[in-house]
């Protein structure tokens, strides 16, 4: 990824010297239990609950499983996942793409959507013109400075007939969304509505939003997503469905029963704030599996019609191969 040779080194650090984060103590190995390291993309969140439950319900355990949940180096799970140093992860469809592609691609493949739909898009501060991506001309957009990021919203702005040049681009890592509308530092921010769009309902701060999917149904693509080691999946198959079942029965129970699931978060993780959880896992219970019947089905058109424009915009090193990255085999 973007700095892959410092994560290589971070990846062998933490195989070493990480903890679950804010999670019980992990219960010591008995000979029986097969052990497996799933390593986050970030804090704990609403789109972890049903790893967290999986565990405090004993789903693991019962699939034969001693699951220690990780925290990611500074370029996230990819890299943990890939060396072997974690069998499973979260990342993101978008950002896992220059690790699943090219010469040097590691072994990693998306095997389940946490979520079934895109949620991501742009909040701003009600009222100031940003209801649509034309609305952005003229305003100051928090940036990564990400290409995948930046052409998806120059397409966004342009479909809705803007001029995406008009749009003042300001680099900037926002981690509290609330406070950087607040303070006006910028206008527009990328968002997961799950999570963030949630927060700013929660602070009591008026907001506009649109989900890109909305604007072009080829931004539909699947984020964030259950990663594994494809080298090791191939030789586990067994375990590998073994982890997912009971993933999927967390999840599953996540959506019957949200505010158990969020309490299971907060006991896991103390340092969270227990409104926010139980407004996100509120929303959350009806993206995890939404219209499918499957939860973590991944359909391979919504899939591949985000790589197929990748590569269309020459924003990966090669053109990306059909069902590159992805996988239903291990999915029960």
């Amino acid at each position: 990824m973007k700095k892959r040779m410092l994560a290589v080194f971070l990846s062998a650090l933490l195989a070493v010297s990480m903890t679950g984060c804010g999670s019980k103590k992990e219960e010591a190995g008995d000979g029986k239990l097969k052990k497996i390291t799933f390593v986050l993309d970030w804090t704990p969140n609403t789109n972890h609950t049903g790893i967290y439950v999986a565990k405090e319900k004993g789903y693991f355990k019962e699939a034969g499983l001693d699951v220690e949940i990780v925290q990611p180096p500074e370029d996230g799970a990819e890299v943990l996942v890939g060396s072997g140093k974690a069998q499973f992860g979260i990342s993101f469809q978008d950002t896992m793409m220059p690790a699943v592609v090219g010469d040097d691609a590691l072994p990693i493949k998306a095997v389940a959507a946490v979520l079934q739909h895109n949620t991501s898009g742009i909040v701003s501060r009600k009222g100031e013109g940003i209801k649509r991506p034309k609305g952005l001309e003229g305003k100051k957009y928090a940036t990564w400075n990400q290409d995948i990021e930046k052409a998806i919203l120059k397409q966004v702005v342009e479909k809705d007939k803007g001029n995406f040049s008009k749009v003042e681009m300001i680099s900037s890592t926002v981690t509290d969304e609330v406070s950087a509308l607040k303070s006006k530092k910028v206008d527009a921010i990328w968002i997961y509505y799950g999570w963030a769009g949630i927060a700013t309902e929660v602070a009591g701060l008026d907001t506009d939003y649109f989900a890109f999917k909305d604007i072009d149904p080829v931004f539909d693509y699947y984020t964030p997503v259950i990663i594994g080691n494809s080298e090791w999946m191939k030789k586990n198959p067994e375990t590998a469905k073994a982890f997912l079942s009971a993933a999927k029965k967390g999840y599953e129970y996540a959506i019957e029963h949200p505010k158990d699931a969020g309490d299971i978060l907060c006991e896991a993780s103390p340092e969270l704030d227990s409104k926010m959880v139980q407004a996100s896992q509120k929303y959350m219970k009806d993206q995890y599996k939404a219209e499918v019947k499957q939860w973590g089905y991944i359909n391979p058109k919504r899939w591949n019609a985000f790589y197929n424009w990748i590569s269309e915009k020459g924003l990966s090193k090669t053109k990306i191969p059909e069902n590159t990255g992805f996988t239903n085999d291990y999915l029960e």
